[in-house]
Parts: structure tokens; C-alpha cells; sequence
């Protein structure tokens, strides 16, 4: 099994701005070595270690834990897209076998970002090195998210988090599930089924609140483009590791071994190239 979302971070108060006081439980480090109790414990081997921060130094520190600790399959690191000079950057990052692909935390750009012209020429020069990209948006941006997928159809693209729907709302969001109708059809889009919790009431959601968002998720995107992932240590602000990971179990209960074996491995190893 792969767990396709997980952070690492020595906390530090101005780097880690976005830790708010309302997250005190995650004002502290988190390391490999205390995720990998949780990976074992769950029957997890493996897992992509994602940005938390927007700088170089942050890809450099993931992928010193992903020499250092063999169970970090992949790294999804950050760099400037929009630097005039990208092309030394990513030249520079491509002899690092684990680095898999980027992300930039788009959920707190202005609207437009993901159309705006030097961050198209950015993505445009990821496909001469196999990465992927990672996006991370709300809800809102969806309809950006989808035309870039449509601008780059042989570019591999991650949907995190399920585009944050508001889970906590306890109603079902038709303007959310048209979008993501509409981002599944792009063929070159997978989805993490990650960030579940954290989006629902931190201190009463219950499995029940998850089933309409995984509907959706299945139903458009198949079996053959999601993905796994617990999003720890950020979701310890409402579960534990071993409750995130059952909400997919339990939803996939059912499903034949070949297809368990979809979402929980194998669409991981063959989306970033583990």
C-alpha cells in the first residue's frame, strides 16, 4: 500500500504562518520516523512525501528524508514555475530520482492564477522531465483547474483534497460535483482521495458525511485514476491515522481485490512513477 500525501516539517512559527492557533496540535515537528509507527500500524509500505512550504529549501529537505528513510517513495517538491530561469531549476532537481513532480499551494492565489501566463509557461516544461503537478485548490477554483487540464492533455495532474468541498456544511454540493464531473473528464487528471476530514466538522463528522464526496470521486473519476492519501499529519486536527485510512476501507469494502488494489497501490506507483 502507498500513502500518496503526507508532510514532514520542523515547526517554525514564521515559515509555518499558515499553522494557525485554531491548530495547535500540529504547532510541533513531524517527522519520518514518527509516520512510520502509523504506516506499519496500518499495513502501509510506502508513501509521496508533498510541500507544506514554498521554497526551494523545502524540496531539498524532503529529499534528504527520502535518501535517509527508504519507505518515502517519491517527493512532490516546490519550485518557482513562474521563474524566468525554471528551466536551469528543474535541470538542477532532475538528477533526484525520488523528486516525482510539484505543487504550488494554489488555494491562496487570486483568482486566475492557474491561467495566468508565466505559471502556463511553467507547466508547459514539465512534461520534458516526466513530473507531475499537483493541484491543490478550493472549491471555487475548479473551473481554472479544468482548463488547464485541458491545456496540457499529456500532463499528468493531481487533484488534492478533493478540491475542498465543505464537507462540514452536511449537505450535498451540486456546484462542486459539476466541476468535478467535469475535471474527471480529462483523462489526464488522477484524484487523491485525502483532506477528507479536515474539510467536514473536526469534532463530529462521522463516516456518513464522506459518502456523497466519495460517490462523486468514483463515479467520474473510476478506478483507474484515485489514489490514497491520509494527509498526516494535518489531519490528526480530526482523526487519527488509522480512522482516515478506514473511511476508505470501509467504502471499498466491496470491491473486488484487483480494484482495492487500484486505489491503494498500484494507481500511485503508476501516476508518479514509483
Amino acid at each position: 500500500m502507498i500513502d500518496t500525501h503526507v508532510h514532514f516539517w520542523h515547526y517554525e512559527p514564521v515559515k509555518d504562518a499558515w499553522i494557525t492557533d485554531h491548530m495547535m496540535a500540529i504547532k510541533r515537528d513531524f517527522t519520518p520516523a514518527q509516520l512510520e509507527v502509523q504506516l506499519k500500524a496500518n499495513g502501509v509500505d510506502g508513501c509521496v512525501a508533498v510541500q507544506a512550504d514554498q521554497s526551494e529549501n523545502e524540496t531539498k529537505f524532503l529529499l534528504a528524508y527520502a535518501e535517509q528513510f527508504p519507505f518515502i517513495k517519491g517527493v512532490v517538491g516546490w519550485v518557482d514555475l513562474r521563474d524566468r530561469n525554471l528551466a536551469e531549476r528543474l535541470a538542477h532537481f532532475a538528477v533526484h530520482h525520488q523528486l516525482k513532480g510539484w505543487r504550488h499551494i494554489a488555494q491562496a492565489e487570486p483568482d486566475g492564477f492557474l491561467a495566468s501566463e508565466d505559471f502556463l509557461r511553467g507547466i508547459a516544461m514539465l512534461k520534458q522531465h516526466a513530473y507531475t503537478y499537483d493541484i491543490l485548490i478550493h472549491k471555487g477554483q475548479l473551473k481554472d483547474a479544468i482548463t488547464l487540464a485541458e491545456k496540457f492533455p499529456d500532463q499528468k495532474f493531481i487533484l488534492n483534497h478533493l478540491a475542498k468541498p465543505d464537507i462540514a456544511a452536511k449537505k450535498e454540493d451540486m456546484e462542486w460535483y459539476e466541476g468535478i464531473k467535469l475535471l474527471a473528464q480529462q483523462k489526464n487528471v488522477y484524484c487523491k482521495v485525502s483532506g477528507m476530514v479536515t474539510e467536514a466538522n473536526w469534532l463530529h463528522w462521522k463516516y456518513n458525511d464522506m459518502v456523497f464526496y466519495l460517490d462523486a470521486v468514483f463515479e467520474h473519476f473510476g478506478f483507474d485514476r484515485v489514489m490514497f492519501g491520509s494527509d498526516w499529519p494535518v489531519c490528526t486536527l480530526a482523526a487519527t491515522y488509522t480512522e482516515v485510512k478506514h473511511i476508505l476501507n470501509q467504502y471499498t469494502l466491496g470491491l473486488e481485490k484487483e480494484q482495492q488494489n487500484k486505489i491503494f497501490e498500484t494507481n500511485a506507483i503508476r501516476c508518479y512513477n514509483l
